[in-house]
């Protein structure tokens, strides 16, 4: 690329499709023990809702978002797809972790070692390809965890990984490097696509810094169960339009700013196909809620309140779960 853009810090939040809406707020949050920072819409499809599963306080890098979109097809990962979304969880927490699956009924994996971590796969209900990775958690880390449901010293603790599917990686390992991720080496990568290596880059920051590549023409659909996007810190305005410009001269076609009123937003496909976003950290989930209330009250963008009546009659009705429910 022509031009070398300050460098992301890592993962910004990954957006996904589910399908139930009641249902993926029961998995994420009493299952997983993230936090509903934000109940809103989908703003290109006020319709249906768009949930945002976070730490406790809505911190850049802890962002799991999803689009559920009711009665849609099952989706299967494929080519020019983000195939699995990791976490970060603190080290020895994999046997609480499998005990608490069990007792749930979630689907999981045997655990695997890579790049010198031990990773935990599993699904979601709607069959979403998710690992919790074992890291050292440094007292001065960013996140912090929400311990309603899960345990401060067991708790999820922001994003370690995503790894995209790619029929020709080179081209966007080049654009890895260009927005700031390093190459790490690579691993055979059993399980995933058999055979073939997993390379690993790793941007500067301290969550959500990796992204794994592998190479596969396994053929995919979206759907249920799918990302729909990773996005990436540019955490400036400044940085993200350095961002788009060098996007843009690496021959892609990156929109125009978009303002999601909790951040601001450029979306460009990569070379292999992969919806990226750039995302700005500011203003954040607490600029128009309390941080004590997030995720309390149906929160409806700009231009979306005056039309707040239509929009919440065309909405399930979704209880979110709490800790002392049955007190």
């Amino acid at each position: 690329m022509a031009s070398s853009p300050p460098p992301t810090p890592g993962i910004h939040h990954v957006t996904c499709i589910a399908s139930d809406p009641q249902r993926n707020l029961d998995f994420w949050v009493e299952t997983l023990g993230l936090r509903l920072a934000k109940r809103s819409i989908n703003q290109d499809d006020p319709s249906s809702y768009h949930l945002f599963f976070t730490d406790a306080e809505g911190n850049p890098g802890t962002s799991m978002t999803f689009f559920p979109w009711g009665d849609i097809s099952q989706g299967k990962v494929g080519s020019g797809q983000v195939a699995r979304t990791a976490f970060r969880v603190p080290e020895g927490s994999l046997d609480f972790w499998e005990a608490r699956f069990d007792e749930y009924g979630v689907e999981y994996g045997d655990r695997v070692e890579r790049f010198g971590e031990t990773v935990l796969p599993f699904e979601d209900p709607d069959g979403l390809p998710v690992e919790l990775v074992e890291v050292e958690i440094p007292d001065d880390d960013p996140t912090i965890p929400w311990t309603e449901f899960i345990a401060e010293d067991v708790a999820i603790r922001g994003f370690h990984s995503v790894t995209l599917w790619l029929a020709d990686p080179e081209p966007t390992e080049g654009l890895l490097e260009t927005m700031g991720f390093e190459a790490q080496g690579t691993e055979e990568s059993p399980g995933d696509t058999p055979g073939d290596e997993r390379t690993r880059f790793a941007a500067e920051g301290p969550v959500g810094k990796y992204v794994d590549v592998l190479p596969t023409i396994e053929g995919g659909r979206q759907g249920a169960g799918m990302v729909h996007h990773v996005a990436f810190q540019t955490p400036t305005d400044e940085e993200q339009l350095a961002m788009r410009k060098a996007a843009q001269s690496a021959g892609l076609r990156p929109t125009d700013q978009i303002d999601r009123h909790w951040f601001r937003s450029v979306y460009f496909r990569e070379f292999g196909g992969v919806l990226f976003e750039l995302a700005t950290n500011v203003p954040g989930y607490d600029s128009d809620e309390p941080l004590d209330e997030l995720g309390e009250q149906l929160v409806l963008p700009g231009k979306f309140e005056g039309r707040r009546e239509e929009i919440e009659r065309g909405l399930a009705d979704v209880t979110v779960p709490r800790a002392d429910a049955d007190d």
